[in-house]
């Protein structure tokens, strides 16, 4: 019979490090990885560890490893393989891209960033100032970290013809909808590079029904080896001017936006988080589903639903301290919030309430996350920052409470 709810047993004994004793709650930087990713990369280095693309077996082996990775993640998020690249991390993916399509921009063209996002989508772009684009800068309310799309519309014109934006802030917690903005963006003759670094852990990514023309998420933080993903519509990515060695050709994608090419054994490490979003989902269902998508989007649905739960409990505590400043949505109620939870203690130090958890086993995170635009706006000192509470599938109640216990005297 299929379960309705998310066996945590089952999916805690698929991570080797939860037996440590720290309930762990820093997941928004970096999520732990289950034991079939582990063992991916571990047999690619043991068994195919040669350089791929030759003819002989052992190289063909690698080289089948490396492309079933892309296209494992590629699955995932409903795209075609050679639209998809893996390289080092979402900033230098997004910085490639960026310097990729440099030459498509005019001068006095208009590219729009917020000061919402992770450095990763925003830096990159505002360097392209330099030659002559114009950006501008949508910005968000300073009292809750939202981003109003009344603002946005001043924004576009008929120059505008990229706006980058997050999906998800990995600070402010609220997730925007991308569907709605891209047509309203499309419209305005513009193109949208999204970032979903702290969407992806959460929820399902389905490109083609977001319709966005570029998107990027770390594949670390989706339970994957430490590698950034960038999918482009592959129209976009064949116009894009190649930044590999000047022999790739420009029809050579995704290699040609790829400088030095992939990571071999964490790219056929990929296949390990199939192997475990498969894996859950045999445990909790019984009818089969045609395609691995289809399959990670019926277990993504257990995992929001199990960290709706998980969020609600500690959102329900921070409401009721006096003077505490929440960043973000107060509930979870209405699906625009990921479990991604900030918030700073007037009078008190983000890293000071960071440290004393930490003697208690309890790991968080204290700062800017690199969202120093975001913090900043916020009328927050962007080095000490917020405390921030990152929530993932596999985390208890039972460390929830925990970590509430651990709170309460401290603010």
């Amino acid at each position: 019979m299929p379960r309705e709810s998310l066996d945590l047993d089952f999916v805690r004994r698929q991570f080797p490090p939860l037996g440590n004793g720290w309930a762990f709650f820093e997941n928004a930087g970096g999520s732990y990885a289950p034991q079939s990713v582990i063992d991916r990369v571990r047999s690619y280095m043991t068994e195919a560890q040669v350089q791929p693309a030759w003819s002989f077996a052992p190289s063909a082996d690698a080289t089948e490893r490396i492309a079933r990775g892309r296209r494992a993640v590629a699955e995932l998020i409903n795209a075609e393989p050679d639209e998809v690249i893996v390289g080092p991390s979402t900033t230098m993916n997004v910085y490639v891209l960026a310097q990729a399509l440099r030459s498509a921009f005019a001068p006095g063209d208009e590219l729009i960033v917020t000061n919402l996002d992770h450095e990763a989508n925003n830096g990159a772009w505002r360097r392209l100032a330099e030659f002559g684009v114009t950006v501008k800068e949508w910005r968000i309310d300073p009292s809750n970290g939202a981003l109003a799309e009344a603002d946005l519309d001043a924004l576009l014109t008929d120059r505008t013809r990229l706006v980058c934006f997050t999906h998800c802030s990995n600070v402010v917690g609220t997730i925007h909808d991308v569907a709605h903005l891209t047509r309203k963006i499309h419209a305005a003759g513009a193109r949208v590079c999204v970032d979903g670094v702290a969407f992806a852990p959460h929820r399902q990514v389905d490109v083609k029904a977001l319709d966005v023309d570029f998107y990027t998420f770390s594949a670390y933080k989706v339970f994957g080896p430490h590698l950034g993903i960038l999918y482009g519509k592959r129209e976009h990515l064949l116009s894009a001017r190649g930044q590999n060695h000047f022999f790739i050709g420009e029809d050579d994608i995704p290699l040609k936006l790829n400088p030095g090419g992939p990571n071999h054994e964490l790219t056929a490490g990929l296949v390990g988080v199939a192997d475990y979003f498969d894996a859950v989902y045999r445990h909790h269902f019984d009818a089969p589903e045609n395609s691995f998508h289809k399959r990670a989007g019926r277990v993504y649905a257990l995992m929001a639903a199990h960290e709706e739960r998980l969020a609600d409990r500690l959102l329900d505590f921070l409401r009721g301290k006096p003077g505490l400043r929440l960043i973000g949505e107060p509930t979870m109620a209405d699906g625009r919030r990921a479990p991604t939870i900030s918030f700073a203690v007037p009078g008190r130090s983000s890293q000071a309430l960071q440290t004393a958890l930490e003697r208690e086993r309890i790991a968080v995170g204290y700062g800017n996350f690199y969202a120093h635009r975001c913090v900043e706006a916020l009328g927050l000192d962007p080095e000490d920052g917020v405390l921030r509470v990152g929530m993932a599938h596999y985390n208890r109640l039972e460390e929830v409470d925990r970590l509430i216990e651990a709170l309460d005297p401290l603010i």
